[in-house]
């Protein structure tokens, strides 16, 4: 059972996705406790399973994929909910932005209808009564002239104000949990920035708990205050932002922390992490870091590492058995995040 300020606790989520000839595990017994009104921040390259772990808690992958594990919303499990249920937790209890807006919003219908259709579902508004809670929202959000705006199609915002819509129908059902999913990064700095705050603002406002999943570091550091590092499926650190970017445990997080460039000093050649991801269906035996790892031994290829303690208070852990012989503490060179977007290859 989750605790009295415990919004949501994941424990041992995997996914396997149906191939041809069998299915391949995309992830590996995943566990996030997440605490009312907290900013969770999830990082990692591109394909280590920071978006397929929320839409599998959601219910939104396809009959292909096999889920598993546990995900209780306030104590009930909701993992394998029928459709009823989870109509009422999407957008409801949990609401989820994608990082490109007019993928998410219906080209032939006006903002004003589909915001509209939001609060009908989720609120049980219609008439003028959803008129003036479309008109709040959007003048929440920051668009001008919320009254004459509802009246257009998304063709006619620009994406950053796009992204502003769909926040404001995320917070039509006054949802308990934000996950933004890359949410800044098909816009600019500046209006990377403006939605950046935003979502800060909201969060502070309504106690609402933001799920930040980025590859920018930078915008990490900046918003959240948790950290969950992934790669290849698994979970391999986890901890508070500052002492994350402070002291960062296993060799992963120090690589993609010495990939970040300076913003001052003298130019210096950018630390690589050598090698790529492996495929799922191919992933080495023990640590599937060890291939990349400068300090890997013979004991990384034994056993898959669980968590450790990596800290004093037992907030800060990592997934590596080699944790007092790594690197010495890496130089967290952190950007600001409008002024450079750390993406990692």
């Amino acid at each position: 059972m989750t605790g009295s300020t415990d919004l949501m606790d994941i424990r041992g989520l995997t996914v396997e996705f149906e191939g041809r000839y069998r299915f391949t595990r995309a992830l590996h017994g995943i566990d996030i406790p997440l605490k009312r009104g907290e900013a969770l921040g999830i990082v990692g390259e591109s394909g280590c399973g920071k978006s397929i772990t929320w839409m599998a808690v959601l219910g939104l992958l396809g009959r292909n994929a096999r889920v598993g594990g546990s995900v209780r919303l306030e104590g009930r499990e909701i993992l394998g909910a029928d459709d009823a249920r989870l109509s009422e937790i999407r957008g409801g209890r949990i609401a989820m932005i994608f990082q490109d807006p007019s993928s998410s919003l219906n080209p032939l219908h006006k903002i004003g209808w589909q915001l509209g259709e939001a609060l009908r579902l989720h609120q049980g508004l219609t008439g003028a009564a959803a008129r003036r809670e479309a008109e709040r929202l959007i003048d929440r959000v920051g668009i001008a002239n919320a009254r004459q705006r509802l009246g257009e199609y998304p063709h006619e915002f620009s994406g950053g104000m796009n992204q502003r819509v769909m926040i404001a129908m995320a917070l039509a059902g006054n949802p308990d949990l934000l996950v933004a999913d890359e949410p800044t990064t098909a816009l600019d700095a500046t209006i990377q920035a403006q939605i950046l705050d935003l979502l800060d603002d909201l969060r502070r406002e309504r106690n609402m708990a933001l799920v930040l999943i980025s590859h920018d570091l930078g915008m990490v550091a900046e918003m959240t205050e948790r950290v969950v590092v992934m790669y290849c499926g698994r979970i391999v650190e986890d901890s508070p932002t500052a002492d994350l970017f402070d002291n960062p445990a296993h060799p992963y997080t120090r690589g993609l922390i010495d990939a970040i460039p300076s913003i001052d000093g003298p130019r210096q050649r950018l630390l690589a992490i050598p090698g790529s991801v492996p495929p799922p269906d191919r992933l080495p035996s023990g640590c599937t870091f060890a291939p990349r790892c400068a300090v890997a031994g013979p004991e990384c290829q034994w056993a898959v590492p669980t968590m450790i303690d990596a800290g004093a208070d037992g907030r800060h852990r990592a997934a590596c058995v080699k944790l007092g012989d790594i690197l010495p503490p890496a130089n967290a060179r952190l950007p600001a995040p409008v002024e450079i977007a750390a993406e990692l290859v």
